[in-house]
């Protein structure tokens, strides 16, 4: 029980024995948060400040609650985003900083409240309707969209903010003449070194950290030449202090739906980065305790300054690059972010942004799943339609709206497959073994009773092709008795329950009649409790296709003229 409410307990034993690689994966984040972070906070239209404490103070929360072993929770892109937007239509940053940073705080709370409750109310199986092809659309879309967004840096050309993959291409194509070429040369010798470093085996799990820290003495050697290249800059040395947000009735009623919006999508973030990573490592993932502790580490640090924060895909992947193998890597890295703000502020800030370009261009390339990708093209066109519509969304529309739309799809094609159950027509072979009469010729079926099993669950959505069949049967009228084998009906809804009550009583009174054999107890609930087996009568139900032939021969009025079973002969 405790270590499902504090599922750190699970991980902790494991992190003593694995403390150098979370060391290093927790180092390597911590360098590579402080330019995020500032970012982040711009996007949101808060003060650089508030970045730093969301980096410091979420992540802690959020790994000790968290089922992840590799998300790392902080501000991120989207959440960001969506906090401006919510935010912006009430009040803008640049006339009154001060009630945007306090709205911004309130929502964050909200939208934690949100979370929260959905993890409590275990609506994390939500996220089982996002399909992998979602997920690795998503991925290779924010790969390339990570790569790209680093290209500013690469070239050292001020693309403007916020702009969206097109207008970087755009933009940097037009201005291609204005790159620094110092800037450019630190940032390929940075991703030289990291790709040379990560093929020597003893020293791999440290690429990203030697690349940046020689990146970064490169980069310092060529300042004497008045290269200008841009570094992190100043960094502010205090830690997020407590602060309650305002509780103002009008103003929570006013960001209530905005709250909800911002914590659906920040959840969907979370699950599809956390299953993204879980493709790789294999673990089992509890999403509900992830809703927990994304819900529990947004309320917690609202009150200490912190705004809203969700699962990063760039952090998360360098965490996991880096060779973590524990949540502590995430508890280091903030921690980390912490002492550099408050002891080596004044040295941080000469890390070069064009170093961690280069960095995030190779982490932004290793998000791009090549083999599921060449999977996916191979074995099936829906899978395809779903990883390509997911991708292109990721590039091109808001990250929400390309996992809205790969969901949308997959659910789509879902209920197209279910929608048409596959009917299958039983014979015996020469074996005496039952078989699908159109996989084997030479099996034949009984003339009085024809035997079929239906691979699907009866529900709204399938009835209709079921239905077809029964009724094309009855038009035929060359059978007058027929047995379901229904091993393969998961359950039935009231729709279904309904009709095959109704086509039961039918052949009950217009032909012989409709039997169904080793139909689930599960499955029964419904026309029990719906008073349908009263209607039909228990006496169609058998336990299995033997019982049911020896009793449906029984009522036959005339005799078999293919005499398949032994009671086509004694009848």
């Amino acid at each position: 029980m405790l270590q499902k409410i504090f599922p750190f307990l699970t991980w902790l034993p494991l992190a003593k024995k694995s403390w150098k690689d979370d060391l290093i994966a927790g180092i390597t984040g911590t360098i590579i948060v402080i330019p995020q972070a500032v970012a982040f906070a711009m996007i949101a239209g808060m003060p650089p400040i508030y970045g730093f404490y969301t980096a410091m103070l979420t992540p802690i929360i959020a790994a000790i609650f968290g089922s992840s072993y590799h998300l790392v929770s902080g501000p991120t892109t989207t959440s960001s985003i969506v906090l401006y937007s919510i935010i912006s239509q009430y009040v803008h940053p640049e006339t009154d900083i001060d009630a945007f940073v306090s709205l911004a705080i309130l929502l964050s709370f909200m939208a934690g409240v949100f979370k929260l409750v959905m993890g409590i109310a275990k609506m994390g199986k939500l996220v089982n309707f996002v399909s992998n092809s979602v997920i690795i659309g998503f991925s290779a879309g924010a790969g390339v969209l990570i790569a790209f967004k680093q290209l500013k840096h690469i070239f050292a050309i001020k693309v403007p903010q916020g702009s969206t993959f097109y207008q970087i291409i755009e933009y940097i194509s037009t201005h291609i003449s204005e790159t620094n070429w110092y800037a450019f040369g630190v940032a390929m010798i940075t991703l030289g070194i990291a790709l040379a470093v990560r093929k020597i085996k003893k020293i791999s799990r440290l690429y990203m950290l030697i690349a940046m820290v020689l990146g970064s003495f490169i980069s310092v050697w060529l300042s004497r030449y008045g290269t200008g290249i841009e570094t992190v800059g100043s960094i502010p040395s205090n830690l997020p202090p407590f602060n309650m947000p305002d509780f103002d009735y009008g103003n929570m009623r006013m960001l209530t739906t905005g709250a909800l919006i911002l914590a659906t999508l920040g959840l969907v973030e979370a699950a599809a980065i956390s299953r993204s990573i879980a493709l790789n490592t294999h673990q089992r993932l509890n999403t509900n305790q992830e809703f927990i502790s994304q819900g529990i580490s947004n309320t917690i640090s609202s009150f200490f300054s912190c705004y809203t924060s969700s699962g990063s895909f760039t952090r998360s992947s360098i965490n996991y690059q880096s060779g973590a193998k524990t949540p502590m890597s995430a508890i280091i890295s903030a921690v980390g972010l912490m002492l550099v703000v408050l002891l080596f502020a004044k040295y941080a800030a000469y890390l070069p942004k064009p170093a961690m370009g280069g960095i995030i261009l190779l982490v932004g390339y290793n998000l791009i799943d090549f083999k599921h990708i060449k999977q996916i093209i191979k074995s099936s066109k829906r899978e395809l339609t779903v990883f390509g519509a997911t991708f292109l969304g990721t590039l091109f529309l808001d990250l929400e709206q390309a996992l809205i739309i790969g969901i949308l799809l997959s659910l789509f094609f879902y209920l197209e497959r279910t929608s048409k159950p596959n009917i299958a027509e039983l014979g015996l072979n020469k074996e005496k073994r039952f078989v699908n009469l159109i996989r084997d010729n030479d099996a034949k079926e009984c003339s009085n009773l024809k035997i079929f099993r239906i691979d699907a669950s009866l529900y709204f959505g399938s009835i209709e092709k079921i239905s077809d069949y029964f009724s094309n049967l009855y038009e035929e009228n060359k059978t007058q008795h027929l047995l379901i084998v229904a091993n393969g009906i998961n359950f039935i809804d009231l729709g279904a329950a309904e009709w095959f009550a109704n086509e039961v009583l039918k052949w009950q009174k217009n032909r012989g009649g409709i039997y169904v054999a080793g139909l689930k107890t599960t499955s029964q609930d419904i026309l029990k409790k719906g008073g349908f087996i009263d209607e039909m009568g228990g006496d169609i139900f058998f336990s299995d296709k033997n019982n049911a032939i020896k009793t449906i021969h029984k009522k036959f009025k005339t005799p078999c003229k293919t005499k398949v079973f032994d009671e086509c002969i004694t009848n």
